[in-house]
């Protein structure tokens, strides 16, 4: 049985977010987290097929934006969306992060195949040697664990979604918001969460994480 995971600290974060300053950061998730070694004990199955195929997802998500007409606009991210691009030691620093969405999405009349969004806030935090990502501001707000995977060149995360006003659930609540991907390291202090929607159609969801610039008070 899928245990349910969630640091119940972040929805004090994510409510306290502002578009002026990067939140406070916040203490221990009343939850009891996850193993950091064994994620697919933690995960749904379909969970771990959609991790073990993510660079299928990544194929298919190029192949439908260069298809699209969108390759330029691909090409200049850089490697940001180069499949290969991660690099050892993925851990991100705990502390606030500008953080852009990228969407890869099957095109239809409405949905383009590529669409890159404007930065909002995120954190990462880290209790009891087990670090967690939660997207603080925006529409929609991805939180969850990070968690050790088979290489030294990615962390598994899972998590959930919240949209609009609701408020995040614990990872296993609901199937229907649960996440699963894999963050890694593009660049020093550079960072994605790639979360793959769906691999037949190449649905990727791409998380661009960079620290937030320090305010200093005059």
């Amino acid at each position: 049985m899928t245990r349910v995971l969630f640091p119940a600290v972040l929805l004090a974060s994510m409510l306290s977010a502002c578009q002026t300053a990067p939140p406070p950061a916040a203490s221990r998730p009343a939850a009891a987290p996850p193993e950091a070694v064994g994620w697919r004990r933690e995960a749904d199955p379909a969970d771990v097929a959609l991790v073990a195929n993510v660079r299928l997802a990544w194929q298919r998500a190029l192949e439908n934006a260069g298809k699209a007409g969108f390759g330029r606009a691909v090409a200049a991210e850089g490697r940001l969306l180069a499949p290969d691009a991660a690099l050892p030691f993925p851990a991100p620093s705990p502390g606030s992060y500008m953080c852009r969405t990228i969407r890869f999405a099957l095109p239809a009349r409405r949905t383009p195949a590529f669409a890159a969004y404007k930065e909002f806030f995120c954190y990462v935090g880290a209790e009891d040697g087990l670090l967690f990502l939660a997207k603080q501001t925006g529409t929609e707000k991805p939180s969850g664990y990070l968690l050790d995977s088979d290489d030294k060149k990615s962390l598994v995360f899972l998590g959930s979604m919240a949209s609009g006003n609701a408020p995040p659930t614990a990872y296993g609540t609901d199937r229907s918001r649960d996440l699963a991907g894999v963050l890694e390291r593009v660049g020093p202090l550079r960072f994605r969460l790639v979360i793959p929607r769906d691999i037949s159609q190449g649905r990727l969801d791409i998380l661009e994480l960079v620290p937030a610039p320090v305010q200093i008070e005059e």
